[in-house]
């Protein structure tokens, strides 16, 4: 008993944890799209729509997903359309779905190949398609099917955009300056972590587009050749009002139960129901139907092979105007439905089988209230209530903090109340917006008449109200109802409109049945069929609004004749004349129209702390004036680079520049500026490490000779005989990377948790610097490359980037070595060496560096304190044009695991702080931690122009990712202090998740592969440094797996790896 209850427990602090979930699955999301061959994507993505109208509005949607980065390029998207607009059952709708993908492949694909020869209609049919080509190869394909193609009766205001369109900002407030999330972008986000069950076996994931089913879908196991029902356990109330799967209790796949086979389906079941048909658990609850299947292997081929010949099956349900469903499990039952008896000739072999998500967490978007519901309970720590939106200040307007307002201008005068939804609006002054009530894509005009003042409107609580633009008609219709009104409720069944039944609607406004239902008619008479919405003038139409509602009780006898003087509407008529175009370009223009405001008022007031680049991206939607609007902005640069020069760095107003100069499509000129970025980078740099380093940085050297300047300084005597060797440890950083790195570190605070070991029992880096009576400056480095520098003023920048010598060179610059005539009468040996792979990821370069200025600084007797050093290695880094922070140095320059953070300013300041590791953490770590070589070959710079770049624009996930690592190395700090390996693996996992966001190319499919199969014997693991390759960490679960994946690594021939012995560093 206890232990079911611990389990209880813990499967409900797993549903809790939505944020966990989201993110998860939103990082998975974005790495299949910017690195689908890496981590692999759908390969095609198709939507079911109402009607060829809203399929288009579909299309429109899916494009937008692409253009931002929601559906990878390669993937195929497809809205279908139901067969003359009749609904036919999400079963008969999933053939058509698949037939219609078929056709679209032979036209894009079989005509561009000639690979579908044999796929051609039937003689008798143009609709009837088939070929055993095409089915082999849609079986080989992984589609992600949703069933959005409702009419979203109970969430009627999301009618026009279709509720898998509905806005959800869970998450927004990590991208402010990027378009509002939507329910179908959080639903992508989940499909994505579900793709890799199919791994490379072709199948189909069909979903619903009104639930976000929130679970780790990585997690998700499938059987093979078979389809299989995605199941929640749920309480019996919540069960009586969707479908319950009945799994067998004998017939399981899995000792967990997690996996039987389907016994049966019910619809909104009775008590009496689920006792008969054996569907209540042993806890007392039952399986809800989440409407998500999975079909895989075989029974996708004979999924295909029926869809490939279904058209006269859709046919007849269009005949007879029913709907069919299918679930191939115990057939007698599926017999009785429409077309039942051919679904199990065609399926009955295949079995399907239920997978229980004990943690999944059901949001259903079934009506207005669950919409507001999810917005302000479960996911309300979540939802970012002000996203893409112009609202005034807190003493001109009164909006409540638990509003929710998207994508939205609200004038000065505006009431919105608590736990509203404003969407896709521009609100004037005087409106006034009850709590719990939802406005979506309304556009009031700022007055009445030109002598008037604000028009005063007020929509009550708990109502919704929205605008639908119809064919051939100018004005847009308004359009309103109760939260909680269900247009499917029928007059005689309590049914209400605006809160209120519909009989007392009808005695206190004086209208009759007959103005709103046909005598005729043989439907039931609901909100849903009642022609009640007038079509006139805006401001005629919202005085109606008002006493429709009920709140103008006043002229009460003049409404009533203009209402029924004029052309009025139903929701059922709106549904099928709304002018989708001319809603997408009404929304386009809106977006740009925002997004314009934002960019402009952070050139006019700010200092672009905005991601103008993501901004022009919406802006130039706008094709009649986007392009316009950038070359404005444009020209406002130099101007405003002049007045906050103080304030903003260049590097940050030239990067504005060149993405305003792309947004205008002036590449060249792009192309030529983008090379006075990274020269600024490189002086901020040099001026936040020391004062007036930039003089003379590029200063060509003095070669007068020493006898002939009286500087008071000896050269002889400085320069007598002498030697210096520096050796270093290689450094591996568990968390903290990349705060380090400027402009980052220049403008920010970084945190860098790292260690300097040696590897074989030696330091593996190190330089000999030698005087010589001969002038000039001789190098040699342990690849044998050799060379001889007679003429000191041909050291100058920029350096070639093949030249195995631009790092001494660079070193002798920043040390001012070969300025003031240091080497007029003498001369420098320097001998390098680095007994490391190439491309290592441990900081070699840096701690190559480090070594050659401490050796140089050292030998003219200058500061060779490592603080000092570590500073003029980034510079150095920079000039050198490497790029790269200061964790690489300090990790090699102090002994030891150290935490280290960086203080933004003038200089740049260096706190680091010595752990004092004890004996028990330095065993338990050298047992258990794996330094790796994986054979990769990397280059931090291609990795780290990317980033920078990124940062530059001020891109919002890539600043919170860094801040979250600089957290993350705070908090491994603690973890080591407490000898806790296995939280400071966590937290490794956690980094390389980051660090992949930040550069989905810093790793590669070997090194994916590598950590799939370390993962059962490791609590953490991650590449070193920036990535891309080199050497990996691994840290087992304990000795004994550390032991064990050691050894499979080194018989594995698959891994061609080498597993180094290493100590820490503790000088």
């Amino acid at each position: 008993m206890e232990t079911k209850s611990r389990t209880r427990l813990s499967r409900t602090r797993q549903k809790a944890d939505l944020e966990g979930v989201l993110r998860k699955s939103w990082y998975h999301l974005r790495l299949s799209v910017r690195h689908p061959s890496r981590v692999p994507t759908w390969d095609a993505i198709v939507l079911t729509a109402a009607s060829p109208e809203q399929a288009e509005l579909y299309e429109w949607q899916l494009s937008r997903a692409k253009r931002i980065g929601r559906i990878a390029a390669s993937t195929v998207t497809l809205a279908v359309p139901d067969p003359l607009g009749h609904r036919i059952g999400s079963g008969a709708a999933t053939l058509h779905a698949i037939h219609a993908l078929a056709a679209h492949y032979q036209k894009a694909e079989g005509t561009k190949n000639g690979v579908f020869g044999s796929f051609v209609p039937n003689e008798g049919s143009e609709d009837e398609v088939e070929g055993a080509a095409m089915g082999s190869f849609l079986a080989k394909r992984h589609i992600l099917l949703l069933h959005a193609g409702g009419d979203s009766k109970r969430v009627p205001w999301a009618n026009p955009m279709g509720k898998v369109f509905l806005p959800l900002p869970y998450l927004a407030a990590d991208d402010p300056d990027g378009p509002v999330p939507l329910l179908f972008d959080h639903i992508l986000a989940i499909a994505s972590c579900a793709r890799q069950a199919f791994k490379n076996e072709g199948g189909i994931f069909i979903m619903t587009g009104d639930v976000l089913p929130c679970f780790d879908a990585s997690t998700l196991i499938l059987p093979e050749d078979t389809s299989c029902i995605i199941t929640v356990p749920i309480t019996l109330d919540i069960a009586s009002n969707h479908g319950v799967i009945v799994a067998s209790k004998s017939d399981n796949l899995e000792k967990s139960y997690m996996i039987s086979s389907v016994d049966n389906l019910l619809q909104k079941p009775s008590l009496e129901e689920l006792v008969k048909n054996n569907a209540i658990l042993d806890d007392g609850r039952t399986l809800l139907d989440t409407g998500i299947i999975a079909v895989r292997g075989k029974g996708w081929l004979e999924l295909v092979k029926l869809a490939l010949s279904s058209q006269s099956m859709v046919a007849e349900l269009l005949n007879s105007r029913k709907e069919a469903a299918w679930v191939p499990a115990k057939h007698e039952w599926l017999q009785l439905r429409p077309l039942g008896e051919e679904l199990v000739n065609k399926l009955g072999k295949q079995k399907m089988f239920s997978y229980c998500a004990y943690d999944l967490l059901f949001l259903h978007f079934g009506t207005s209230s669950e919409v507001l519901d999810h917005l302000t309970g479960t996911g309300s720590g979540l939802v970012a209530r002000r996203h893409l939106c112009s609202i005034p200040a807190t003493n001109a307007s009164d909006i409540a903090a638990s509003a929710v307002v998207l994508s939205s201008k609200i004038a000065p005068g505006v009431s919105i109340g608590d736990d509203s939804l404003v969407y896709d609006s521009s609100i004037p002054s005087g409106i006034q917006i009850g709590s719990l009530a939802i406005v979506v894509s309304i556009e009031v005009p700022k007055v009445k008449r030109a002598t008037d003042g604000p028009y005063k409107f007020m929509l009550p609580d708990r109502h919704c109200l929205w605008e639908v633009p119809l064919l051939e008609c100018t004005e847009r219709v308004i359009v309103y109802c109760g939260l909680h009104d269900n247009p499917k409720d029928s007059l005689s069944k309590d049914g209400t409109f605006c809160g209120k039944p519909w009989k007392k609607v009808l005695h206190d406004l004086g209208i009759q049945e007959s103005d709103l239902w046909s005598s005729s008619g043989v439907q039931e008479k609901c909100l849903w069929n009642a022609k009640i919405f007038p079509v006139l003038p805006y401001f005629d139409m919202l005085d109606l609004a008002s006493w429709l509602i009920g709140l103008n009780e006043k002229k009460s006898e003049h409404f009533l004749e203009l209402w029924r003087s004029s052309p009025r509407v139903s929701l059922e008529e709106l549904h099928r004349s709304i002018d989708f175009p001319k809603m997408c370009t009404d929304s386009t223009n809106h977006q740009a129209y925002l997004a314009a405001g934002i960019a402009k008022a952070c050139f006019i007031y700010g200092i672009l702390g905005r991601n103008l680049s993501q901004l022009c991206e919406e802006i130039l939607q706008n094709e009649v004036s986007g392009i316009g609007i950038c070359k404005d902005f444009l020209e406002l640069c130099p101007k405003l680079l002049e007045q906050n020069s103080k304030l903003l760095p260049k590097s940050r107003a030239y990067q504005v520049q060149v993405d305003l100069l792309r947004a205008c499509s002036d590449e060249p000129t792009a192309s030529e500026l983008e090379h006075k970025v990274w020269a600024a980078v490189a002086d901020e740099t040099a001026s936040a490490v020391r004062y007036g380093f930039k003089e003379h940085l590029l200063d060509v050297p003095n070669t007068t000779p020493a006898s002939q300047i009286d500087n008071g300084y000896d050269v002889n005597q400085s320069f007598h005989p002498r030697s210096i060797k520096v050796e270093l440890p290689v450094r591996v950083d568990f968390v903290g990377g990349w705060s380090d790195t400027p402009p980052w570190s220049l403008e920010r605070a970084g945190c860098v948790l790292n260690m300097a070991i040696s590897l074989g029992g030696s330091l593996p880096v190190g330089a000999i610097i030698e005087t010589t009576k001969e002038t000039g400056v001789f190098v040699d480095d342990d690849a044998g490359n050799e060379l001889i520098i007679d003429d000191l003023t041909s050291i100058a920048t920029p350096f070639d980037i093949d030249d195995p010598f631009r790092l001494v060179k660079s070193a002798l610059l920043v040390t001012g070595v070969i300025h003031d005539n240091r080497l007029a009468s003498t001369g420098l040996r320097i001998k390098t060496w680095a007994n490391v792979p190439r491309g290592s990821g441990l900081g070699t370069s840096s701690v190559l560096a480090a070594a050659v200025v401490k050796g140089l600084v050292q030998i003219t007797d200058g500061d060779a304190s490592n603080e000092n050093v570590a500073r003029l290695v980034l510079v150095l880094e920079q000039i050198m044009g490497t790029g790269g922070g200061w964790q690489d140095q300090i990790g090699g320059l102090y002994p030891g695991i150290k935490f280290t953070a960086s203080f933004p300013g003038i200089p740049l300041r260096l706190q680091v702080i010595p752990l004092l590791a004890s004996p028990q953490l330095v065993l338990e770590l050298q047992q258990r931690l794996l330094v790796v070589f994986t054979g990769q070959v990397r280059l931090a710079h291609q990795v780290l122009q990317k980033v920078v770049t990124r940062y530059l624009r001020r891109d919002n996930l890539l600043v919170s990712s860094i801040k979250r690592l600089a957290e993350l190395a705070k908090i491994g700090r603690e973890a080591l202090m407490n000898c806790d390996l296995d939280y400071l693996g966590e937290i490794m996992l956690e980094a390389w998740r980051l660090h992949q966001e930040l550069d989905p190319y810093c790793s590669n499919e070997f090194v994916d592969r590598l950590f799939e199969f370390a993962h059962p014997y490791c609590c953490g693991y991650k590449l070193v440094g920036a990535g891309g390759g080199g050497f990996a960490l691994l840290l087992a679960k304990d000795a004994e797996h550390a032991k064990k994946i050691r050894h499979l690594l080194e018989e594995d021939s698959n891994f061609e790896v080498k597993v180094y012995e290493w100590n820490i560093f503790l000088a």
